[in-house]
C-alpha cells in the first residue's frame, strides 16, 4: 500500500485530536475530489512498518482520542489488508481509542462484502443515486478480514463525494448524502444508526 500523507494532531476528520493517514488508491473519482492525486495506487510513499510505528507514537499521549484513515480510499481491496494491520495493533495497545474510516462505499456493501449482512439489505442504486452500487454483494474473497476490520471501526462516514451536495456547515462530512455511521450500534441492531453529531450553524 501506499499513503500520501500522516497527520498527527488533526481536528478536522472526527472528534477530538486524531492521528490521520491518507492512503492512497481510490476507483471511486468523485468530481471535485478534495484530493484527486490520490486516485492513484502508487501515489506518494510505500507504507511500512516504520510509519506504524509512528502512527502508534503519535497516539501515545492522553489527548489523541484516535485514528482516521482516509485518502483516497482505504476500504479498496488493495489497502483494506495494510489497514487491518494498523487497526489491529492500534485496538491492542489503546482500546479506548476510536478508529474512524472515510469510504466512498455504502455502509451496507461494505456489510455484504463482508458476509456481516445479507445483499438483500444493500439499497438499489434507484434508492441511492450516484453512489457506488457493486455489481456483486457475496461475501468478497477477504471477508472475513475485511468482517475483523469492520468490527475493529468504530465510526464510518460513507458515500461519494457529490460535488452538487456539497455543504461546508456539516462536520466531519463533505456532502449532505454522506453519513456518520455508528459501527457498534449498526452491527448490534442489524439496521444503520448514525453517530450523533450537529452540524455547523
Amino acid at each position: 500500500m501506499y499513503f500520501g500523507t500522516i497527520k498527527k494532531n488533526d481536528i478536522a476528520n472526527g472528534p477530538g485530536v486524531r492521528v490521520n493517514l491518507f492512503v492512497s488508491g481510490c476507483t471511486h473519482h468523485c468530481e471535485e475530489c478534495f484530493n484527486a492525486e490520490t486516485w492513484n495506487f502508487k501515489y506518494g510513499e510505500e507504507y511500512t512498518e516504520a510509519h506504524t510505528k509512528e502512527i502508534l507514537d503519535a497516539l501515545l499521549p492522553d489527548y489523541v482520542a484516535g485514528m482516521t484513515f482516509l485518502g483516497g480510499e482505504p476500504m479498496e481491496p488493495e489497502n483494506r489488508g495494510t489497514i487491518l494491520d494498523i487497526s489491529r495493533k492500534i485496538k491492542q495497545l489503546y482500546p479506548d481509542k476510536t478508529i474512524w474510516i472515510y469510504s466512498g462505499y455504502l455502509t451496507e456493501e461494505l456489510f455484504a462484502r463482508a458476509g456481516i449482512w445479507s445483499a438483500e439489505c444493500v439499497p438499489s442504486a434507484e434508492d441511492v443515486p450516484r453512489n457506488r452500487i457493486l455489481p456483486d454483494y457475496s461475501p468478497a474473497p477477504d471477508h472475513e478480514a475485511l468482517a475483523e476490520l469492520i468490527n475493529l471501526t468504530d465510526v464510518i462516514v460513507d458515500g461519494e463525494f457529490m460535488k452538487d451536495k456539497k455543504n461546508l456547515r456539516l462536520k466531519f462530512r463533505g456532502s449532505e448524502n454522506q453519513r456518520i455511521v455508528d459501527v457498534k450500534k449498526t452491527i448490534a441492531q442489524g439496521k444503520i444508526v448514525l453517530a450523533d453529531f450537529k452540524d455547523r450553524q
